[in-house]
């Protein structure tokens, strides 16, 4: 079975630094090359061929100065720590065989916020001004081009007959007219939302449901879920819709 794995660059970091801690970039992109072969290596039986692996993110913004609220003067982005750790992790996926980059842009609307978390403490009277610190803010910036480029590639992938199944690794319902384009087509398509929930009209439109890495490598405790619970489990062992 011909397999591509698409991955949703954003969505991937922010769950895998939930799930397994904070690692360097080079780690980390180790990390990412052994999830996916993992998925190609299950033992259902089934002998999958990969054809590429599809990352999809954003370059971090750079040369760009923003002003912090809290610190009162402009904090310079390419000299940040975030900015150095993703620019060598792109640099060892680049490096790495059958991995391609698909980089999409973050607006020109860049900022510093409150936590949503610390902006509920301070209206709950929990929190004053004073006790705010610089870890209380987050740097706010949208994607640009990275959903477009995903639904693209699905099509492409698709109408070409390139593969027969698709593994898309991402956690939101953006992609739900892909998805059933891709199933019309034959595709056998498979979501890996790394243990989060999935909304039910995304779980309708997909062939299965599936994180490989097992259930002791979570956090005993997961975030509140978004939205409606899914259908089915989210679960190490094989669900309704698994293979």
């Amino acid at each position: 079975m011909r397999t591509a794995i698409l991955i949703d660059g954003g969505f991937y970091r922010k769950r895998a630094k939930y799930l397994w801690g904070e690692l360097s970039a080079e780690d980390r992109a180790k990390e990412l090359d052994a999830y996916c072969k993992a998925h190609l290596h299950r033992k259902d039986g089934i002998d999958r061929q990969l054809y590429r692996i599809f990352y999809y993110d954003c370059a971090p913004v750079g040369r760009r100065s923003v002003y912090h609220p809290l610190l009162k003067r402009n904090i310079d982005l390419d000299k940040s720590d975030t900015y150095g750790w993703t620019m060598t992790f792109f640099e060892e996926l680049k490096r790495r065989r059958k991995f391609a980059l698909r980089l999409g842009e973050l607006s020109d609307k860049v900022y510093y916020n409150l936590r949503p978390e610390v902006t509920k403490a301070i209206l709950a009277g929990k929190r004053t001004l004073d006790s705010l610190t610089e870890d209380d803010f987050i740097f706010v910036s949208q994607q640009k081009g990275v959903d477009m480029r995903i639904g693209i590639d699905i099509a492409s992938i698709t109408y070409k007959k390139q593969v027969d199944q698709i593994i898309l690794i991402a956690g939101d319902s953006d992609f739900v007219p892909a998805a059933k384009m891709a199933r019309r087509e034959g595709i056998d398509f498979i979501l890996d939302p790394l243990w989060s929930h999935v909304r039910p009209n995304l779980f309708e439109h997909i062939d299965g449901l599936y994180s490989v890495w097992k259930k002791k490598d979570r956090p005993t405790e997961e975030p509140a879920a978004e939205g409606p619970t899914p259908k089915g489990p989210v679960t190490e062992e094989p669900s309704a819709k698994d293979e």
